[in-house]
């Protein structure tokens, strides 16, 4: 890497996961359109022929209209190739199929269990963490083995526990979890200024301190300039409690991804303080009878349960699409992504400050949460330096909800990295959304590690019994 001008060149990014057909052309688009920085984007990716294609289509970023930088793609077959001398890493993986996921998601709905994503909390949660948490020691080894100076950014679910065994296996690492949920809440609290303050605004202009942890993040603070907006958002709240009228329309099984904020709305109403994820997570964390209770609850919530089956029409669109970008039908167009990713690396880089919200290990600045815990916080990107705003303490009101999630997530790391499932059933059994009887439970999750046991070689599954 090298510096013209203000101009940074000559980068190398590895891209782990780089046969990804949604992540990485987010990526492709904002590196193209970032105009201080140039130089390679080396992709690898267990499905070699996926991390091609992706070389091909993110060369055709170049010439895309509106393109203002130029990066060469290269897949590679091995990891060490791309990650040997990389400036940055780009983490961007599914842990196994969506096979594995439809179990995840669904086997404990026949114990009336309801999971709206089922990736990060819940059974389904855990589950996927004890195949992602092995795939990513092994990439924790790799960055120490070859790029050990790299920042590395990761947006895999679930963040909090892969961030932690990051830093388990190499606690040199520089490494960081990326997460834009409270960049929806800032736009919802944006939409509030123009409405009580006649004020067109932008989330980079509300100022927030986001605490706690991954998809359970709250804010105790919010400003548009020196306006708080917790007493506009407590009217906005009573003034919605019903939900946003434009969240979808009224079929909110269907409506996959879209939400009305009313599970957001009750929370604050119950709390006093803004929750800052979307509801479908919002609703996993909570105790499983408030908001997950059943379809017909979900729906009286106005958000929706996600099903795998989406996730594969989904995909199968996706790689239509690549097809037709692979062959010229489809024009590579530039768009706003929204994500920091090339942000915070421009920032790392020298070319600019920033400050936003990162998953990092708690090193003081959310003081009653455990050190060394993953928690999400504002941090500052400097020159090479990402440093954690003091966030304070989490307000006693919210901390029984929050120390729990803490205390589960850091049983879930504990158990895996011991491939011990006694430890990681204890987390299983006494997670909220659990709601089924001890002898259900123990059907349930010997049911679920069956199903996803070809990415589990490493444990002993005896515990399981029968």
């Amino acid at each position: 890497m090298r510096y013209v001008g203000k101009t940074a060149q000559d980068i190398k990014i590895a891209y782990v996961g780089g046969g990804s057909r949604g992540w990485a052309w987010g990526l492709m688009s904002d590196l193209a359109a970032a105009p201080d920085m140039n130089g390679e984007v080396w992709l690898y990716d267990i499905d070699y022929e996926a991390a091609k294609a992706n070389e091909i289509i993110g060369n055709k970023f170049n010439d895309a209209k509106g393109a203002v930088a130029k990066w060469n793609y290269r897949a590679v077959e091995t990891i060490g190739e791309a990650l040997t001398g990389a400036d940055f890493v780009v983490i961007s993986i599914l842990p196994g199929t969506f096979d594995e996921m439809e179990s995840d998601v669904h086997t404990p709905e026949k114990y009336g269990i309801y999971q709206s994503v089922g990736d990060t909390s819940g059974p389904g949660g855990i589950i996927r963490a004890m195949r992602t948490i092995p795939m990513y020691e092994e990439i924790a080894e790799n960055v120490k083995k070859y790029c050990p100076k790299a920042w590395v950014i990761s947006y895999t679910n679930p963040m909090t526990l892969c961030i932690r065994a990051l830093y388990r296996v190499f606690p040199e690492i520089k490494v960081f979890g990326c997460c834009h949920e409270v960049f929806g809440t800032q736009w919802l609290l944006a939409r509030m200024v123009k409405e009580y303050l006649g004020v067109e605004a932008t989330r980079d202009d509300i100022k927030v301190n986001p605490v706690a942890v991954n998809h359970f993040t709250w804010l105790t603070s919010a400003h548009y300039r020196n306006v708080d907006l917790f007493p506009y958002y407590a009217r906005f709240c009573e003034e919605h409690k019903d939900g946003l009228e434009d969240g979808g329309d009224d079929n909110w099984m269907n409506n996959f991804f879209k939400s009305a904020d009313k599970v957001k709305f009750d929370l604050f109403r119950r709390f006093g303080y803004i929750a800052a994820a979307g509801d479908r997570h919002l609703a996993e964390f909570s105790p499983g009878d408030w908001y997950l209770s059943s379809p017909e609850r979900v729906r009286e919530m106005k958000f929706g349960l996600t099903p795998v089956s989406w996730r594969k029409q989904d995909l199968k669109n996706r790689l239509e699409r690549s097809r037709r970008l692979l062959s010229g039908e489809e024009e590579i167009r530039l768009w706003t992504t929204g994500e920091e990713g090339v942000n915070q690396m421009r920032a790392l880089l020298g070319l600019s400050d920033l400050v936003t919200n990162v998953n990092i290990p708690n090193r003081g600045q959310i003081p009653n949460l455990p050190l060394d815990a993953v928690v999400e916080t504002n941090a500052v990107f400097r020159a090479d330096s990402l440093e954690p705003v003091f966030a304070g303490p989490i307000p006693a009101e919210i901390h029984p909800l929050i120390s729990r999630v803490c205390t589960e997530q850091e049983l879930v790391s504990e158990g895996v990295a011991e491939r011990d499932l006694r430890k990681i059933f204890a987390a299983f059994v006494s997670d909220p959304l659990t709601r089924c009887s001890l002898d259900d439970a123990k059907v349930l999750f010997r049911e679920m590690v069956e199903n996803t046991k070809a990415y589990l070689t490493d444990y002993d599954l005896s515990f399981l019994g029968g």
